[in-house]
């Protein structure tokens, strides 16, 4: 079992900044993928960010550019980097484990979820 625990959620401004991290305990995650998804009342789960064991990462059009995902293996840590935040990103945002080593952008391509964090974004 893996139990994933996000943190780093609030608050802020459009056009501010938010950190959002994800730390993974249990089992060594060996070499599998992880991803944030993020999730909006009354629409479904979207894909957000991914990236490999090997740092190989993967954007929603509508981060890209603005969001930057990152890993410390060492850690069993992941990185939401959000900049230039718009109100249309106020979601609670998921951790999640990726299946295998390669990137899934679909939620049905990982095993293990965290609990979410809120991210509100004022305009």
């Amino acid at each position: 079992q893996v139990q994933l625990v996000e943190s780093g959620g609030g608050l802020v401004q459009a056009g501010g900044s938010l950190i959002l991290s994800c730390a993974a305990s249990g089992r060594t995650l060996s070499t599998q993928a992880m991803g944030w998804f993020r999730q909006a009342p009354g629409k479904e789960r979207e894909f957000v960010a991914a990236i490999s064991w090997g740092r190989t990462t993967s954007y929603a059009d509508s981060v890209k550019g603005r969001f930057t995902i990152s890993r410390d293996n060492s850690k069993n840590t992941i990185y939401l980097q959000m900049n230039t935040l718009k109100p249309e990103d106020t979601a609670v945002y998921y951790c999640a484990v990726d299946r295998n080593a390669l990137i899934s952008r679909a939620a049905d391509g990982y095993d293990y979820w965290g609990q979410g964090t809120q991210v509100t974004v004022s305009s």
